[in-house]
């Protein structure tokens, strides 16, 4: 950080000779200065979201760390628009950052959608080895090489996906026959709920609540810990735990602006994302194992799925093979190197 610490000395420098020549007090100039890079980051989540929580901790550590150089504004809850607007106001350098579903990036960049197969990931022990090692990886690596766009090593947590339903509980997959479920947009999604005999709704999340309420569609799928966050037990009566696809936020930066960033303050900004990217999988994984009691408290009722059985609905329907030519056979394998064969 040596350098960052010149960038300081010299700053005070300035602020001294300011003072000096306008009869301003140095503390008075100090305060006036402005950041050398002033950034936005865009995310779809409720304030109350860990990611919010700990992107909240992240950029005080990053502004404090770069003596003020670095002043990033957190804007969650789609404040900036919703996930399809935002993708475009970072690829064209309006947004700096931005954190995004790798299911739903897959409308740019079809490859990154590979970590949301459907029934793929068993468990967590599965999932992080896969994204943190050659899988993660290989997606990043698509990243880079389609889009004006960077991701971060370390992918954030967005949790195993259940189905929540307004009349019926799902229980098995004639149960989800002609239901209007709301899914975000990506073709994935809607491959997967076609082959399971839903009846997909392409609604953005910011949306999702007012589609619910009135009755545009019957269900909806997420994260168990986004359910309470964004109070979707108000509009949703049961929860059925498929656990049908792990999902996370590639936290991404326009890459041009990026590279204009002094590599010592870029180290700087990586180090406090990677690290609040872990803390909030912590912090997730803890939610997760308290929230099902409060929706319980709050009215929700819970059932258990036999996931092997929509795993074998999905193979039937030709979803898995499907897939695997769109992904082709070298990232797919490296897929079925971590969840063992689905095809």
């Amino acid at each position: 950080m040596a350098a960052v610490k010149r960038r300081s000395f010299l700053k005070s420098i300035s602020a001294v000779t300011a003072a000096s020549a306008f009869g301003l007090s140095y503390s008075d100039v100090i305060l006036a200065r402005r950041a050398d890079f002033r950034l936005k980051f865009a995310n779809n989540l409720p304030v109350s979201h860990p990611m919010n929580i700990r992107a909240k901790d992240m950029v005080a550590a990053i502004k404090k760390e770069t003596d003020g150089a670095v002043d990033i504004r957190v804007y969650p809850s789609s404040q900036l628009g919703n996930d399809t607007d935002t993708l475009s106001q970072i690829r064209a350098g309006a947004v700096d950052f931005f954190t995004l579903s790798p299911i739903i990036m897959g409308t740019l960049i079809s490859k990154t959608q590979i970590s949301g197969i459907g029934f793929a990931f068993k468990d967590y022990d599965q999932v992080w080895k896969a994204m943190d090692g050659e899988l993660g990886a290989a997606v990043r690596e698509e990243i880079e090489k389609s889009s004006n766009l960077t991701a971060f090593d370390k992918i954030w947590d967005n949790g195993f996906r259940i189905i929540t339903t307004s009349s019926n509980p799902v229980k098995t997959p004639d149960d989800l026959t002609s239901v209007k479920l709301r899914v975000p947009p990506s073709p994935l999604w809607t491959s997967m709920f076609k082959s399971l005999g839903a009846s997909p709704t392409t609604i953005n999340f910011a949306e999702t609540y007012s589609a619910l309420q009135t009755h545009i569609a019957d269900g909806q799928e997420n994260p168990i810990t986004l359910i309470e966050t964004a109070k979707l037990y108000e509009v949703q009566k049961y929860a059925s735990l498929t656990n049908h696809m792990w999902d996370g936020f590639w936290f991404l930066a326009n890459r041009d602006k990026l590279e204009k960033i002094p590599k010592d303050i870029q180290d700087v900004i990586r180090k406090h994302v990677m690290d609040a990217s872990l803390k909030e999988r912590d912090d997730l994984a803890k939610l997760s194992m308290t929230v099902k009691q409060t929706l319980e408290g709050k009215g929700m009722a819970f059932n258990d799925v036999d996931t092997d059985v929509f795993r074998g609905k999905l193979k039937d329907a030709g979803f898995y093979e499907e897939w695997k030519k769109s992904f082709g056979d070298p990232l797919w394998s490296k897929l079925e190197q971590f969840t063992g064969a689905l095809s």
